[in-house]
């Protein structure tokens, strides 16, 4: 449906863009998480938690989980745990190659293989693993997200790229550090 506004994009500077974007007041529906695999003491499951019951408030619908152990396994059972009382959220897991776990501790691979059951879609970017398609799967993710929940705590590293590279190409859009 057509909003009756006309607006010449070329002559917009990043500002008047922002302010056109918040009073049109598009709402996100896609969240993509990025984060280490090894969290440090500062990590709250209970702050992950809120917000993304914040986002689904908002009328986020679709989760952008990368499947790596740490963090993105942490998010993925944390949409699922939601499902209950949202049940029109979903968990799209992006998987960068199949067999992807083939390397994780026996524990990791069960929680893998769990939650992988219960995502309600799987997307595979690759058959096999080649160097650098872990940053493939990054970037298709940023670049599918409205919105992103990251926990980075480096300069360096999968996160700490895909965070750089999501605020350069959509630099309107929302990061949530936690």
């Amino acid at each position: 449906m057509f909003c009756g506004i006309i607006v010449n994009m070329e002559k917009l500077n990043l500002m008047d863009t922002q302010l056109l974007i918040e009073n049109v007041k598009i709402s996100p529906t896609v969240c993509a998480f990025t984060g280490h695999r090894i969290l440090e003491a500062d990590f709250s499951a209970r702050k992950l938690k809120k917000e993304i019951i914040s986002l689904v408030e908002k009328g986020v619908t679709e989760f952008l989980c990368g499947m790596a152990i740490g963090f993105d396994l942490i998010c993925a059972e944390t949409v699922i745990s939601l499902k209950k009382k949202w049940d029109n959220i979903k968990l799209i897991a992006c998987i960068p190659c199949e067999n992807q776990e083939r390397n994780y501790f026996e524990a990791d691979k069960k929680r893998y293989v769990k939650i992988l059951k219960k995502a309600d879609e799987k997307i595979y970017l690759a058959k096999d693993y080649y160097k650098g398609c872990m940053l493939t799967r990054d970037r298709f993710m940023a670049d599918k997200a409205d919105v992103m929940i990251a926990y980075c705590k480096k300069d360096t590293g999968g996160t700490a790229y895909t965070v750089r590279y999501f605020k350069k190409k959509y630099p309107l859009k929302e990061i949530i550090f936690l």
